[in-house]
């Protein structure tokens, strides 16, 4: 074993001594004081994704819920990830939801979270993110609605207008379980609503700033088939940039050891996140076929569930529960991973793999 797995695996077991929450905030705490390891960008070509305007040096993003007040960005993106999401960020500052809000489900490599929003609001936020200025890989901004909100697509466009000028990209969220009637969103007509009430405050901003910032859309993996058939319709027909498939799950798979945890409302992910949300993932690519970006999120804790999420169809992958496992040696696995697999599979660049088992996954049912 290597210092730096050493130091990794004694990191690991010193946090899972304090409750979720308080180890989720101590390691916020050391990574926006300096304190964390830095493992730096993985320094290969075969791994750069470039959209539009943007290059990801590596396809490996640290997924919103994380830092959601944007206070590590950059520290983050010296553990070696490409991309960074912080947020949610909704316009109004919020407590969440009561706690205990957060569990982890060892046995499983799994978490539930109910935190509910909870975050600065968008003026502190701004200001956090506008000190950082320019970061070393790339930055997303995931927006979302107040629990209170009279009017969550006013909402939505609050964040646009405030943040376009700051990301990368943003994330339009309406995935989350744990703010009441949220994914009511994710159906067709509501959808439809948002999304072009959305685009057309990131065209007025692209007037202003002569850039057209892309927007995702992240959906939940607890949709049927047909659903991520209509999703996908409105998304194109809307012209969104891309979309990330999955948030967390409601679901509570039978195959789960810790039944007491498994009992708590909110938000499954980690490794039994997995299976459900590549399905969902492979679906999706399917439904809009080869060109649009697609982030696969769900489960992913080790170098060859990253992999998997390339080859059913994801160009970049994020993560979350898995460094609560693996701790933050695991991003500089999955990197050095899949560079051995581009030369392997004899390629010039990852993204020629996105894809190639498609069909394996998305012929799964959804049902799990």
């Amino acid at each position: 074993m290597s210092i730096e797995d050493l130091i990794n695996k004694v990191g690991i077991r010193a946090l899972h001594c304090l409750d979720p929450e308080t180890s989720h905030n101590a390691t916020i705490k050391m990574l926006s004081t300096g304190l964390a390891p830095s493992f730096g960008q993985i320094e290969d070509k075969a791994l750069e994704y470039k959209w539009g305007d943007l290059t990801f040096k590596n396809p490996v993003g640290m997924a919103a819920g994380f830092d959601k007040n944007a206070q590590a960005i950059t520290p983050l993106m010296k553990l070696g990830f490409g991309h960074v999401e912080v947020g949610t960020v909704t316009p109004l500052p919020q407590e969440g939801n009561p706690k205990p809000r957060n569990f982890r489900l060892s046995a499983d490599r799994a978490v539930i979270n109910r935190y509910g929003f909870n975050n600065d609001g968008h003026d502190v936020v701004y200001e956090r993110i506008r000190k950082v200025g320019r970061t070393p890989g790339v930055l997303g901004i995931n927006i979302g609605a107040n629990k209170l909100s009279e009017d969550r697509v006013a909402d939505y466009v609050l964040g646009v207008n405030r943040f376009a000028e700051l990301a990368d990209y943003l994330t339009a969220n309406i995935s989350s379980p744990n703010t009441p009637g949220l994914r009511d969103l994710q159906e067709k007509d509501a959808l439809a609503h948002l999304l072009a009430a959305i685009i057309e405050a990131r065209n007025v901003q692209e007037d202003r700033l002569g850039r057209k910032v892309p927007v995702m859309l992240k959906i939940a993996p607890d949709v049927t088939e047909e659903a991520i058939k209509e999703i996908a319709e409105v998304v194109m027909t809307q012209e969104v940039d891309g979309m990330i498939v999955s948030n967390t799950t409601i679901a509570r798979p039978s195959t789960l050891k810790d039944k007491a945890q498994a009992k708590e409302a909110g938000g499954l992910s980690g490794a039994p996140l997995f299976e459900r949300s590549t399905i969902a993932l492979a679906k999706t690519r399917r439904a809009v076929g080869p060109d649009l970006p697609l982030f696969g999120v769900g489960g992913v804790d080790t170098p060859e569930k990253a992999a998997a999420k390339i080859f059913a169809g994801a160009n970049q992958i994020q993560l979350y529960s898995g460094m609560v496992y693996e701790g933050q040696g695991l991003v500089k696995k999955i990197n050095h991973h899949l560079s051995r697999l581009v030369a392997l599979r004899n390629v010039s660049n990852l993204q020629d793999l996105v894809g190639i088992d498609n069909d394996l996954w998305a012929d799964k049912p959804l049902d799990l």
